[in-house]
């Protein structure tokens, strides 16, 4: 059976450097990332044994939070251009067993519309990957309109992906906790999750898919705790008076696709089941952050038929990226 995952990362010697010089926060300060450091940076033969390994057909490549929104614009594209060409041609070397999300410098949208618009174009990117806030703002803000406009024209999918909360949110819900619980909390723990859920949900209730009707949103880690609170939001949302055309849960179940990136436990994939379906559940990892045999595992037990496996692990992802 042919596996395809899409939340698979790596980073660039350039971004380590350019986080390390204290302009992006340092992605090396944290033990846990020092000990992912040589995985990120492989996009050949270690990376390519360890999918075969797990029966790991095809990765999607993308930047793993890079940070690049706290950095000078300039300094952003440039590193931005550097990964996507170092993707562009892992792509090439191994065609059958990669593609590849662009990265993008977000605080200028029209520059990243045009470096997107490039990805796909020249180099057969399949989406975008967005990774948090840029610089605290959320993507329904309207400065990100070019943006979008080139995500609908190219017609490829968004993957939101977390990222490390802005300051303000970190010093306010995040701090005061010993050793490193505040950093653990803020991302993996529960921040990284709830933060995406809710970018997710001011998409929805701010229009944005009323104005690109043919916008697509992947997002990982079984929702973000999304589908488990859908029901409780949209009867929230339907006491009150807004310009939304329709309730909010059928936006969610048309516009967004879920992976099971970074979860493995049958709970929370039985509640993405339910309120989404099996044709937007797509099979991911989350490497080198989860290991690959962790996930397959857990693939080769989930309690759905044969044909829904095969649209968990490789039909759908091929339908949505033309794969």
């Amino acid at each position: 059976m042919r596996i395809i995952t899409l939340e698979e990362h790596i980073t660039t010697p350039a971004i380590v450097k350019a986080s390390s010089n204290g302009q992006g926060g340092g992605i090396l300060a944290n033990p846990f990332m020092q000990s992912l450091h040589a995985k990120l940076l492989d996009v050949g033969e270690g990376r390519l044994a360890d999918m075969d390994a797990s029966g790991i057909s095809m990765q999607v490549l993308s930047i793993s939070a890079s940070m690049t929104d706290k950095m000078e614009p300039s300094t952003a594209h440039g590193l931005a251009h550097d990964a996507n060409d170092i993707m562009a041609a892992a792509v090439k070397a191994h065609p059958d067993r990669f593609a590849a999300f662009a990265t993008l410098a977000m605080q200028e949208p029209e520059k990243a519309a045009v470096e997107l618009d490039r990805c796909v174009r020249q180099l057969g990117f399949k989406g975008v990957m967005v990774s948090g806030t840029i610089n605290g703002q959320f993507l329904d803000d309207p400065k990100f309109t070019p943006f979008f406009e080139a995500v609908e024209a190219l017609d490829v999918p968004i993957y939101l992906h977390p990222a490390p909360p802005p300051k303000p949110v970190m010093d306010a819900y995040f701090s005061g906790l010993p050793g490193q619980l505040g950093f653990l909390l803020s991302t993996g723990g529960w921040g990284w999750h709830v933060e995406t859920g809710l970018h997710s949900l001011r998409l929805i209730v701010n229009g944005i898919f009323d104005r690109f009707p043919r916008l697509k949103i992947i997002i990982g880690h079984m929702g973000e705790n999304v589908p488990f609170s859908l029901a409780r939001a949209q009867g929230v949302f339907a006491r009150g008076a807004f310009s939304l055309k329709r309730p909010l849960g059928e936006y969610f179940q048309d516009h967004f696709y879920l992976t099971t990136s970074g979860y493995f436990t049958l709970p929370p994939f039985l509640c993405m089941l339910q309120v989404v379906g099996t044709d937007h559940i797509m099979f991911s990892v989350d490497y080198p952050f989860s290991p690959n045999a962790v996930g397959r595992k857990f693939l080769d037990t989930l309690p759905v038929s044969p044909e829904d496996v095969e649209k968990i692990a490789h039909r759908n992802a091929e339908k949505l990226l033309k794969l």
